[in-house]
């Protein structure tokens, strides 16, 4: 109902993701390969961070997000999620902050894959690693490309999330071939020892890792927003979820270990380290197309990834505005298309004005850890909601839903669930707003990234209020 006290008409969206769809997605979302290379950078005791992130992280929010499809599966996901749980004030923060950070995001994934696009031709293309030109005509080509794909339709958008998600398997699966010839030829060329193994989880070194690691594993969350357009939800969502968490898992590990077989850690590059260990042991195999052949590959995995968040994303603005809470224009579906076009337009358009500013005046690889940690405290916001809303809505019985308990244990493991991904999560985002060791300048890097997210709440803070006023001056 709306503030009038009128049924709210929502506009109809096409139900044309399936099992394959949502898995696929889950994979071109959720599997960053870039993460390997910062996982593999870190040395051995990433392999133990890991296992620690997939059970206090990865596992907290499957659960979490298993039992609150099931119960609520519309479109919007964790803002209908919040919104029943605690009001249209949070619903509105958790919408709001998840869309920003991947506004914030959409930058740093096409940095990576301008990067990662240089090593397909080997090392000939490695000088324009520097040249804002080519960045930002990379970027901007792939940002709009994938913009104007989904505006065209879900349809022909998911086959690009659909070909990424591919992509992404089969470069996965040369790394581990990669680290299984390296080891079987040549032995490993990082030492796992016991001492190497153990990560020091009282330096903050380490906390700062786990905290990117729990970053590398989030996602989950994602295909729910998407609840309007999965045929039959809560039969799918738990499916897709259960055989795409299995295979994340299982890449990200197998995948550093191979990394770091091939390469001495510390030798690994943050953004070419995966064409780069291949590419080294191409050259002792006598096939020096490995690397090139991988790095296209990563690269295409990574438009996919784009693909699939600008495709998720944007139903965030959508449903916010249909709640009026945001522009009434978001809310707009395409006359032919039926797709919510305006959404999508003015988040390339933003994240093309947040692109351009991070490029400027600093380099590659300054941007991307600042645009990084921006998103994670932006992006995990939302998170805290999630776990905030589970023991509320299964204490409030939303049986009328026909939603059941996922969640084994009873209250036991619903507050369990709630605990450690709500800790992990929180330390996380207090991880985050920390400058790195390298940093040249650690308090503008603090103001960048703490000023920076603050901004962008108490923006979206404006936006409610100004909402809120214009809803309760029409119900007079």
């Amino acid at each position: 109902m709306d503030s009038e006290g009128r049924a709210k008409v929502i506009p109809t969206l096409h139900r044309v993701l399936s099992t394959r769809d949502l898995v696929l997605l889950n994979i071109a979302a959720i599997v960053g390969l870039r993460w390997l290379s910062t996982a593999a950078k870190i040395g051995p005791s990433s392999l133990v961070l890991w296992t620690l992130g997939l059970f206090f992280f990865f596992v907290p929010v499957a659960l979490a997000v298993l039992e609150l499809s099931s119960r609520l599966p519309g479109e919007g996901g964790l803002y209908i999620w919040t919104k029943a749980a605690f009001g249209d004030l949070h619903g509105f923060i958790a919408g709001w902050s998840y869309w920003v950070a991947n506004l914030v995001f959409f930058p740093s994934f096409l940095l990576f894959g301008a990067g990662v696009s240089l090593y397909i031709a080997g090392g000939r293309w490695l000088e324009l690693a520097e040249n804002s030109n080519y960045i930002a005509g990379y970027c901007l080509i792939a940002l709009w490309g994938t913009t104007w794909l989904n505006v065209v339709g879900l349809e022909r958008a998911k086959w690009l999330q659909n070909i990424g998600g591919i992509a992404t398997w089969l470069a996965a699966a040369l790394v581990l071939i990669g680290g299984g010839v390296a080891w079987y030829k040549f032995g490993p060329a990082t030492s796992f020892t016991p001492d190497s193994l153990k990560p020091d989880l009282e330096s903050m070194a380490a906390l700062t890792a786990l905290a990117t690691i729990a970053f590398a594993y989030s996602g989950l969350e994602l295909g729910p927003i998407l609840g309007g357009e999965i045929q039959d939800p809560r039969r799918r969502i738990p499916r897709a979820i259960a055989i795409s968490g299995i295979v994340i898992a299982g890449i990200y590990m197998a995948g550093t270990a191979s990394l770091m077989i091939a390469l001495p850690a510390e030798q690994v590059d943050l953004v070419g380290g995966i064409p780069q260990a291949l590419a080294a042991v191409g050259e002792r195999l006598g096939y020096p197309l490995f690397g090139p052949l991988t790095a296209g590959l990563v690269a295409l995995g990574n438009l996919g990834c784009i693909g699939a968040w600008m495709t998720g994303t944007a139903r965030l603005p959508f449903v916010v505005g249909v709640d009026r809470y945001l522009p009434k224009p978001l809310s707009a579906l395409h006359a032919k298309y039926g797709t919510p076009h305006v959404a999508l337009l003015a988040q390339a358009a933003i994240t093309t004005i947040v692109l351009v500013t991070a490029i400027s005046g600093s380099t590659v690889h300054d941007a991307f850890v600042v645009l990084v940690d921006m998103t994670l405290i932006l992006g995990f916001l939302p998170l805290l909601y999630i776990f905030a809303s589970l023991p509320v809505l299964r204490r409030r019985a939303i049986a009328d839903e026909g939603g059941i308990a996922m969640i084994p244990g009873g209250a036991l493991g619903c507050w369990l669930t709630t605990g450690l991904g709500f800790a992990t999560t929180l330390l996380a985002i207090v991880t985050s707003m920390i400058p790195p060791d390298d940093s040249p300048a650690p308090t503008l890097f603090r103001a960048k990234v703490v000023g920076g997210s603050l901004l962008f709440v108490c923006t979206g803070l404006l936006f409610y209020a100004r909402g809120h006023r214009r809803r309760r001056r029409v119900s007079l």
